[in-house]
């Protein structure tokens, strides 16, 4: 399920950077994102795809003390370094 218009930007808050974030964009083509908690895995899928126009491979959440945490896994044949600087992470 593709949330509405309005509510893509609310899913996904901001980029999350740490040394293992970083590790892991490296090596295994991921990235993080704060996002809202009440966000369910298919509507952070939805929002990423439609915000940087690529395709997701997996969602994997947690909950942490800034919020709700959503590691994301893009496919092949779409850069996690790309999609991270225009989130902002560089």
């Amino acid at each position: 399920m593709t949330p509405a218009p309005s509510l893509r930007h609310r899913v996904i808050l901001h980029a999350y950077v740490t040394e293992k974030s970083m590790d892991e964009m490296e090596r295994q083509n991921k990235l993080e994102f704060v996002v809202d908690r009440r966000a369910t895995r298919a509507e952070i899928k939805g929002a990423i795809e439609s915000i940087y126009q690529c395709k997701v491979e997996k969602v994997n959440t947690k909950i942490v003390r800034v919020g709700k945490i959503a590691t994301v896994r893009f496919t092949k044949d779409y850069s996690s370094e790309d999609i991270g600087s225009r989130a902002g992470v560089f």
